[in-house]
């Protein structure tokens, strides 16, 4: 692949590192995939801060401009980040979140990003009389034990404490609104504002409980709806590295979804796709939509070069950062099973070259993945030639056909002695004895 020999060596040294001397020792491309060589590499090494924070709403925009400045390295990044952050920040109540932030920025953007003690106070004490004025609502709602009143009472104070960062607190008055709910809306609403603020505390089981609990009520569901909580339920999934279930709840997301869940997550998030609903979300990650192409297509270099540039943004995201490793290394074991599985014997130095990289590289990968059980083969380390261990049906089959015929013999054997037991009444004797 002539177009993809003229990628950045340091980018394809960091993807492709097998504790080798590099991929300068890999075999040079062949010009049958020439004609892909025009084909752009979108790179993921400058994000735009502000179009990546518009995707998002609420606290999950803050929090990933947190998460951005925290874990990039590039300064004139973070402070950007910083600085969207507090202006954020001042358009809501959380003082405490808008303090860390004044501390992270540092005076390092001048007079007009210093702490503004006199907006904190004036918040902070705005607060205090509306909580004073819920507690009192509250207790007069209680007093006349009027449910639909109290439930609104305790949903109310959950946005309260949501809205200043009190999350614990939301979470335990969403909760609580529960036993006042009178229907199946009221149940959703307090299913989607629980899950809401588990998934910003990151209590992922909290999430698939209340999944689950929503999912129990489906004459109130409608499809945004729906979209939402298989979102949800995909994050956590995501969260305890079960990527099987999290791709297909994903997958089950389908367009209705828009930008209803801006809160939590973006359409752009929702990107792992290979499906008829997604034609859409496609459409709005064009380089996402080149690699899955690539890897269907068998072109694993430009595939891998792909996920290479979308690594560094991926790295920034709150949610897969921590998983990012773990599913670059499977995508890529799951390429070179795939480029084996159909030959009988598959020549190292060509592989090596499909796969940008070194032969002794590869040879170490097989080697794991032999061990692993995940490829049938052995290597000609000689001759640099990877062999297909093919069962033998036959054989395989007679061995099945005898092992079946032993059983079935046993189960005959076992089936007649029950027979002449019961017929010479052999248990009645021994009962009779004792």
């Amino acid at each position: 692949m002539d177009g993809e020999d003229d990628a950045p060596k340091s980018l394809m040294e960091e993807m492709y590192a097998n504790g080798i001397e590099g991929v300068d020792d890999a075999p040079s491309s062949s010009t049958s995939t020439t004609i892909r060589k025009n084909r752009p590499i979108i790179s993921g090494e400058q994000l735009d801060i502000e179009a990546y924070a518009a995707l998002y709403s609420g606290r999950t925009k803050i929090m990933r401009l947190i998460f951005l400045a925290d874990h990039c390295d590039n300064s004139g990044m973070q402070l950007e980040a910083l600085r969207m952050a507090y202006d954020e920040l001042k358009k809501g109540e959380n003082t405490q979140l808008f303090r860390e932030v004044v501390q992270k920025i540092d005076g390092r953007l001048g007079p007009n990003y210093s702490m503004d003690a006199t907006w904190c106070a004036m918040v902070d004490r705005k607060a205090d009389q509306r909580k004073d004025k819920l507690e009192s609502e509250l207790n007069a709602y209680r007093t006349n034990l009027i449910k639909e009143s109290i439930r609104m009472g305790y949903n109310d104070f959950g946005d309260f404490y949501y809205a200043h960062g009190a999350l614990g607190d939301a979470f335990k008055s969403y909760v609580r609104t529960r036993d006042y709910c009178t229907t199946s809306k009221h149940i959703i609403q307090m299913c989607l504002s629980a899950i809401l603020v588990s998934i910003e505390m990151g209590q992922f089981a909290h999430v698939t409980s209340y999944v689950s609990k929503a999912e129990q009520t489906p004459e109130a569901l409608d499809p945004p709806t729906i979209a939402k909580l298989r979102c949800a339920a995909g994050l956590a999934h995501l969260e305890a590295k079960k990527y099987k279930l999290a791709a297909r709840k994903f997958l089950e997301v389908g367009p209705e979804l828009g930008n209803s869940y801006s809160e939590v997550i973006a359409p752009q998030d929702n990107k792992v796709i290979d499906n008829i609903n997604f034609r859409n979300f496609l459409e709005l990650v064009p380089e996402v939509r080149e690699l899955i192409n690539d890897f269907y297509s068998s072109h694993y270099a430009s595939c891998l070069e792909y996920l290479g540039n979308l690594k560094s943004n991926l790295m920034l995201d709150i949610h897969i950062h921590d998983h990012v490793e773990t599913l670059y290394d499977q995508i890529r074991s799951k390429a070179l099973i795939q480029y084996t599985h159909p030959f009988v014997s598959v020549d190292m130095r060509m592989m090596a070259d499909a796969f940008k990289t070194s032969v002794a590289g590869l040879e170490k990968e097989l080697e794991s993945l032999i061990t692993d059980n995940q490829i049938q083969a052995r290597i000609d380390s000689h001759n640099k030639i990877l062999y297909a261990r093919h069962a033998d049906q036959r054989n395989a089959t007679f061995q099945r056909v005898l092992q079946t015929g032993n059983e079935f013999d046993w189960d005959v054997r076992a089936m007649l002695l029950r027979a002449n037991l019961l017929k010479h009444e052999y248990n009645l004797r021994a009962s009779r004895k004792i």
